[in-house]
């Protein structure tokens, strides 16, 4: 079927039930980031491939919304569909729930799946529809109903994280966990974030493309661990494992019946309800008391103790091996043998595959020329990608998980010949990145505080980009991780969390012109303490990815003393860091791109 012909079918069923409207968002059951194919409804429905989005369909009209990032992707894939775009954060823009209070009717009804909707958006539905003297209906999923050939629930295979990576056992992290349950005064906390799960089990699995989790959820109480998941594929070392760590298995399905249960009753349970979904809640019994507060293994997982930290730089070095290799490849061969993106990001693939303890892509490598790269989430598609010519820019946006750790890594590299806007957009975003890289600041300060040392150069010039400037970086987790953030606008109200030594945050500004190119420069940034004064304690950053950023576009006129001071001192740790790992050739030529200006 066409996109239309499913929405057609869609307000069918709609219609059969009653149902006015219908939400479709991106998530699984555990508002996962990214999903598996099983979970791709909004996808099924809109045609818009994107990672972020929600449509709401009523009897007459489609709509998707979607962030910055995807304002170019979503336009062109929505062409020739009913689907209406809704730019989010755009003036004149309502918020999906905006739009459903605007739009719902007296009397009317509100549908959605349950067990995609987190608990906190639901309750927002809620509202709306007792306002509306509505309702909701969410005991179904319609998709299910019309998508044929959907793809069946992944049945994850597992891995041990060993503890000489990841530095803290299973057991510590629990009794870590009840410490912060008993100063909530919760008996039982609800876990579904499948990052926050690996990593209270030190277990990784594949049931979502580049993201090594499992669909599972963790019910931790005082003195028992319940573990609610799939084991069809598991090997005899995992069930060991479960039986060591006194880890309780139970079918992923059943935890609905089991929140309903005597189990539950008079609980007082710790959740984070922008998680957990609507389903889960409605499911405990009447007697339970929910404490909503943020799972305490974020926090935990966002700072890195000592062996991830030096697990994670040895990922990096061999991470900056397999990029700098890729670029010395690209800059000595463009336009002596045939390339195209797809070529690109094959060979940066291999390269990494190369390298001891290779796990995984943490995503689908961006290898985007001239204006695909305006497109901040492109993808290129065999048969349609762009050829690479001697000329312009090619952005690659890739990183891999090792077993020592999880890395993110952008560069833009000439090709060839720049028009002067594209050395000075250049240029500038290489200052952003500098003068975020260089920060010194107070306890206290959080990345909505010193985003604006990123953004000042762009704003300067009228400019922006339509994403945040940095995110969170999983230990063989998810690439996008919080709470830690660079951004100047808050999410959903939520406050913005302080940058505390062993959080590692990506500086990626970038400049995106659409229909002709895309700029983004990307390192990881370390948080560590720096020095103590009458003032307070002061903190800085340490940038732990290795690869040579091109001077070739750069005009060092544009740049401060202090900036050029900056990518110097970078540069020369590079070529310190990566030397001995290359050959003499690529030294050479290391040498001569990690000069100074």
């Amino acid at each position: 079927m066409t996109v239309n012909e499913r929405i057609a079918a869609l307000r069918d069923l709609m219609k059969d039930r009653g149902i006015d409207m219908y939400l479709v968002p991106t998530d699984d059951f555990h508002s996962s980031e990214y999903v598996g194919e099983h979970f791709k409804e909004r996808s099924f429905i809109t045609g818009f491939t994107g990672s972020a989005g929600t449509a709401v369909i009523t009897a007459t009209e489609a709509h998707l919304w979607t962030d910055g990032r995807y304002f170019v992707q979503a336009a062109k894939q929505l062409e020739g569909s009913v689907v209406i775009l809704e730019r989010m954060m755009e003036p004149g823009v309502p918020t999906v729930s905006e739009y459903i209070e605007a739009h719902f009717e007296i009397g009317g009804c509100l549908g959605f799946d349950g067990r995609c909707v987190n608990a906190k958006n639901a309750q927002e539905y809620e509202r709306i529809a007792k306002d509306k003297s509505g309702k909701l209906y969410t005991a179904e999923d319609l998709i299910d109903l019309i998508w044929e050939d959907r793809p069946l629930l992944p049945q994850a295979t597992l891995w041990i994280v060993d503890e000489k990576y990841c530095g803290e056992s299973f057991e510590s992290k629990v009794e870590r966990i009840r410490e912060k349950m008993a100063e909530k005064k919760a008996t039982s906390h609800l876990c579904s974030c499948l990052y926050d799960i690996a990593y209270i089990t030190n277990l990784r699995g594949d049931d979502i493309a580049n993201v090594p989790v499992f669909l599972s959820f963790l019910l931790i109480d005082m003195d028992t661990v319940t573990l609610f998941s799939d084991s069809t594929n598991w090997s005899e070392e995992i069930m060991e494992y479960l039986d060591k760590k006194n880890i309780k298995l139970y079918p992923y399905n059943m935890i609905y019946s089991y929140l309903s249960s005597a189990a539950l009753e008079g609980k007082a349970v710790l959740m984070d309800k922008s998680i957990v979904n609507y389903n889960m809640v409605k499911a405990l019994p009447k007697s339970a008391t929910v404490i909503e507060a943020d799972n305490p293994s974020e926090l935990m997982r966002a700072v890195k103790n000592p062996v991830e930290i030096e697990n994670t730089k040895k990922a990096h070095v061999k991470d900056g091996v397999a990029v700098t290799k890729f670029i010395y490849w690209l800059k000595n061969n463009i336009g002596n043998e045939p390339m195209t993106e797809i070529t690109a990001s094959d060979y940066v693939e291999a390269r990494r595959r190369e390298q001891e303890n290779f796990v995984d892509l943490s995503f689908d490598t961006i290898s985007a020329y001239g204006p695909n790269a305006a497109m901040m989430h492109y993808s290129a598609k065999p048969g349609s990608e762009a050829t690479l010519e001697t000329k312009g820019f090619l952005l690659v946006d890739s990183g891999a998980h090792y077993k020592e750790g999880t890395t993110d890594i952008t560069r833009t590299i000439a090709l060839g010949e720049l028009t002067q806007q594209m050395k000075e957009y250049y240029t500038t975003v290489l200052r952003c990145n500098m003068r975020l890289a260089a920060a010194k600041f107070p306890k206290g300060v959080t990345g909505l505080n010193l985003d604006v040392l990123s953004r000042g150069p762009v704003w300067d010039m009228g400019l922006d980009y339509r994403c945040g400037t940095g995110h969170g970086v999983g230990h063989i987790l998810n690439v996008h991780e919080g709470p830690n953030s660079f951004r100047f606008r808050t999410l959903n109200g939520a406050p913005a969390a302080e940058l505390v030594p062993g959080m590692i945050t990506t500086d990626e500004p970038g400049l995106y012109i659409e229909d002709g190119f895309g700029i983004r420069i990307e390192n990881e940034l370390l948080c560590v303490e720096d020095e103590t004064t009458e003032y307070g304690s002061f903190r800085s950053f340490e940038a732990i990815t290795y690869a040579p950023i091109d001077l070739d576009p750069v005009i060092p006129e544009m740049m401060t003393d202090y900036e050029k001071k900056t990518l110097n001192d970078y540069h020369k740790m590079v070529y310190a860091t990566l030397s001995p790992y290359l050959s003499e050739e690529e030294n050479k030529w290391l040498a001569h791109e990690t000069r100074e200006i």
